[in-house]
């Protein structure tokens, strides 16, 4: 994982690009969306829900109100017995608007065992469920995977090297891969057929989809699979990226020494207030010159 330079002057955001967030497998992890057709209305059994029909059309009004922004700075209450789904329908909510949504699951016994102050607990979670688009420009090479060839030492240690092949409509490379950029591949598990993206000044890896030209083969593929076009061009190109960080993870980073460290062991303590308007100011700045979203 990269860790990069902290901003000057403002806080700290480029250490967390990178940030792997860990989904548990739960009640509601196989949840996708709200299951609601184009004219907003609750089909049977899809995206994971059954059930609960009218409270199911009842969020999907209230998700296309918080699309064209006429929510903003509102809540839903929703009420009812345990186990009726509610929880279940905010989290298709969230999905709904897109899986980088931050959602946020808070129990009333948390409060009362975390040794902090109930309120620094509850402006926590809070500043979990706020997300932002941070947009940049940077060197990329995107293309078509044709091969990825690793060879590893016959005798189990030392060095791996390997190389990476890929390609556009327009033109074929190859690239010698180094143990960093191994590891990011197998992480990621590319293989032949895969469309990527290289950002060259951290060696990140994004897989952005199958290529279509692989849509008919019989690999094993899940229903998240998504099929894109074998990229135009040149591989090397300007594109700009979008990464998405909390508030609160913003707020970690830059309350203390070892914050890039407190997201994974949970342990981030109060963060001052100070901290916390520095961080707003700075991204009130970035939403007003167009490079971020809340």
């Amino acid at each position: 994982m990269e860790m990069a330079a902290s901003i000057p002057g403002g806080p700290r955001i480029a250490e967390i690009k990178d940030l792997t967030r860990i989904e548990r497998i739960g009640a509601h992890s196989h949840i996708r969306g709200l299951g609601l057709d184009d004219a907003l209305e609750p089909r049977p059994s899809s995206q994971g829900l059954v059930g609960q029909l009218k409270a199911r059309r009842a969020a999907g009004v209230i998700l296309e109100m918080i699309k064209e922004g006429k929510i903003a700075g509102r809540a839903v209450l929703m009420g009812g017995q345990p186990g009726t789904g509610k929880t279940a329908i905010a989290m298709g909510m969230a999905q709904s608007l897109g899986s980088e949504t931050p959602f946020t699951v808070l129990a009333s016994s948390e409060l009362f065992s975390l040794e902090m102050s109930k309120t620094e607990a509850l402006t926590q979670a809070f500043r979990r469920s706020i997300g932002v688009r941070i947009k940049e420009e940077t060197e990329v090479i995107e293309g078509e995977v044709v091969e990825v060839q690793i060879d590893r030492p016959t005798s189990g240690t030392g060095t791996k090297v390997g190389r990476l092949t890929l390609k556009t409509t327009d033109m074929e490379a190859a690239y010698d891969l180094g143990q960093k950029m191994i590891d990011a591949l197998t992480k990621e598990r590319v293989q032949a057929g895969d469309v990527i993206a290289i950002d060259k000044a951290t060696g990140k890896v994004s897989k952005l989809g199958r290529s279509f030209v692989r849509s008919r083969d019989y690999d094993a593929m899940g229903p998240q699979t998504k099929f894109v076009q074998c990229p135009e061009g040149e591989l090397q190109k300007r594109q700009e990226m979008v990464h998405t960080v909390t508030l609160h993870e913003i707020d970690v980073i830059n309350s203390r020494t070892q914050g890039f460290l407190a997201l994974f062991a949970g342990d981030t303590g109060e963060i001052k207030a100070e901290v916390r308007e520095q961080i707003d100011s700075k991204v009130t700045e970035w939403v007003e010159e167009g490079k971020a979203d809340v």
